[in-house]
């Protein structure tokens, strides 16, 4: 394993992560309005901003995990196709164990949980593709 490109993949899919959260938030106003239809299960944006730096920390912990994790199951190939199938399957893993799993155990409705499993898939897929692209072994 190639530790210098784990920490860049996991550096640059940690910044695709937060850059596509950030451009789905504004493109999509409808999302920050579902979110706020339940403000005693989610936070709003000024307690959000005080938490983040954990948030941050801990997403980029769980990106190095995955870049780890990428690495222990490279094959030579395409990054990009690699990288690809590693982030579908990270966005179905997301989707059954926290997009389906919120929507069961949290009082939200069906319209959040649509709405964010398609944008955390999309955000998941983008992970994986950009540690496929610059994930290299040596």
């Amino acid at each position: 394993m190639n530790f210098t490109r784990i920490l860049l993949a996991a550096l640059g899919a940690f910044a695709a992560y937060f850059i596509f959260g950030g451009l789905t938030f504004v493109l999509l106003p409808s999302m920050k309005t579902e979110f706020a239809k339940y403000p005693a299960i989610y936070r709003d944006h000024d307690s959000i901003v005080k938490v983040m730096p954990i948030g941050m920390a801990a997403m980029f912990v769980g990106i190095c995990a995955l870049s780890i994790l990428y690495a222990m199951m490279y094959k030579d190939g395409s990054g990009l196709i690699q990288g690809l199938h590693f982030g579908l399957l990270i966005a179905l893993f997301a989707l059954c164990a926290f997009v389906i799993h919120n929507y069961v155990n949290l009082n939200i409705g069906w319209k959040l949980t649509a709405v964010q499993g398609i944008a955390y898939s999309i955000q998941w897929i983008l992970v994986g593709i950009v540690i496929g692209l610059i994930y290299k072994p040596a």
